[in-house]
């Protein structure tokens, strides 16, 4: 190929590399506030976009979040850099997670969310406490998310410890707060740590408690999800499928 040919190709294939770029800024740009997901592939969300939102939209993006996520189709236009500048000044997430350490699960890839999306607390077990409490209490009435989430997952290490009464250090503490999901799990077949369909059966019980909790020792988060302008739900994620299981809103 001469250099004239060969600088003919190079030309063609840029503008075919701006074509697809202006195209897929146009489409972005069209969606407007449809999904959180492609609002924060290029950056972060606004106040204005946070806002639109209802909790049942929050929901509606996480679980088409998931989806894509367990599709292996994330977005690679999605700029963490992009997002990074873009909130470095202010913060307007759309909801706050209450989700487990494990490794295994973190929230924001699970659900193809990127920075500034969710304020995400995380502890073995997924349970809740007073600073947790107050956390979501911030996120909720003074910095405007509209939905808690408490999230657990399959074959949760904490589960196990709290079903085989471990005891270290403060760990125990900490266990203790999973023991009523424990004693309160309906289950017929072998309730020990090594019945994984047990451990998961606690994990999702556990989510139900601590919804019930955060709504009986919260009469902040009570009172705003009374108004509508919060929801507060569950769900529960599986480590071999990749699937998010929301609970359904109330």
């Amino acid at each position: 190929m001469d250099k004239t040919n060969d600088g003919r190709v190079l030309a063609d294939a840029g503008r075919r590399r701006f074509l697809k770029l202006s195209g897929a800024l146009t489409a972005c740009g069209m969606l407007g506030v449809g999904t959180l997901s492609s609002v924060a592939a290029a950056a972060a969300l606004t106040k204005s976009q946070r806002d639109a939102m209802t909790p049942e939209d929050v929901l509606a993006m996480m679980k088409k979040g998931n989806e894509r996520f367990r599709k292996g189709l994330r977005s690679d236009t999605r700029s963490f850099l992009a997002q990074q500048k873009a909130s470095a000044k202010g913060q307007y997430p759309a909801a706050v997670l209450l989700s487990c350490i494990d490794s295994r699960a973190p929230a924001e890839t699970i659900m193809d969310l990127g920075i500034g999306d969710i304020f995400n607390c995380r502890v073995a077990g997924n349970v809740s406490n007073d600073d947790i409490l107050g956390s979501m209490e911030f996120a909720c009435k003074l910095a405007g998310a509209k939905m808690v989430l408490v999230m657990g997952h399959t074959a949760c290490g904490a589960i196990k410890g709290a079903i085989d009464n471990a005891e270290l250090g403060n760990l125990t503490g900490l266990l203790a707060r999973i023991k009523p999901a424990v004693s309160e799990t309906v289950y017929t077949g072998e309730r020990t740590a090594k019945n994984y369909a047990f451990v998961d059966a606690v994990a999702r019980k556990n989510v139900e408690l601590t919804i019930a909790s955060i709504r009986q020792r919260s009469s902040v988060l009570t009172e705003i999800e009374k108004s509508h302008a919060i929801a507060i739900t569950g769900a529960m994620y599986n480590l071999e499928t990749g699937a998010v299981d929301f609970f359904p809103l109330k």
